[in-house]
């Protein structure tokens, strides 16, 4: 970590941040309060932000949503919080830990607006693809978690892993596709930052696929 992220950590994480534990449902409202009163935003979750560039810059442009975080890369929780404060982002909190662990056990159904997954790891070797984030079971337990009208954003540039991401969601009874037409893949939105693992497989000559799906 460098300074700045260290500095950022001691000082800002027990205003912004959380330890995944499994024990109890949060409180979003409360969670996302300030001065002792709860707060009426819509809370989206992202799971991965690794350095958190991309998700400050979506949290800047949209105030009125609630950016929940969730990540294990500590160097990425510093720089989150950096830029918490030097962007004066008062709709962020983190979370360290196990994503799947937030959603089963510290999230009440329904309640959250959106899912953000991006440039989650492919697993490109056969013998590890059941490590993928995006399986039948995961998929399940996050549209319980999301309510009617939410919004699931994923994007990777490695085409296997999009071309599974395309098929589980499109099996699963409580999501509908927004782009169902020809391939199913949703354009690029414009309130999505280009990250620095986009940047990395564009170089290489990878395409970035974007799937937007929405919760029945």
């Amino acid at each position: 970590m460098s300074d700045a992220q260290r500095s950022a950590l001691a000082r800002l994480w027990k205003v912004y941040g959380i330890r995944v534990d499994g024990k109890g449902l949060l409180d979003l409202p409360t969670l996302f309060g300030s001065a002792g009163q709860p707060s009426e935003l819509p809370v989206v979750l992202e799971i991965g932000f690794g350095m958190g560039d991309a998700s400050a810059a979506m949290a800047a442009a949209d105030p009125a949503t609630g950016l929940l975080a969730v990540d294990v890369h500590t160097p990425g929780h510093g720089n989150l919080l950096r830029r918490i404060e030097s962007d004066g982002l008062a709709n962020v909190r983190l979370a360290e830990g196990d994503a799947v662990v937030l959603l089963r056990d510290q999230l009440a159904p329904a309640s959250l607006a959106g899912l953000r997954i991006y440039f989650p790891d492919p697993w490109p070797k056969a013998r590890h693809q059941k490590r993928r984030l995006v399986q039948p079971e995961f998929v399940a337990l996050a549209a319980s978690r999301l309510r009617p009208g939410a919004t699931v954003h994923l994007a990777t540039d490695w085409e296997p892993y999009a071309e599974q991401m395309l098929e589980v969601l499109s099996a699963s009874a409580e999501l509908e596709n927004l782009h169902p037409d020809g391939a199913g893949w949703a354009p690029r939105p414009d309130w999505r930052p280009v990250t620095k693992f986009e940047r990395q497989g564009i170089a290489k000559g990878h395409v970035v696929h974007d799937l937007l799906f929405r919760r029945r």
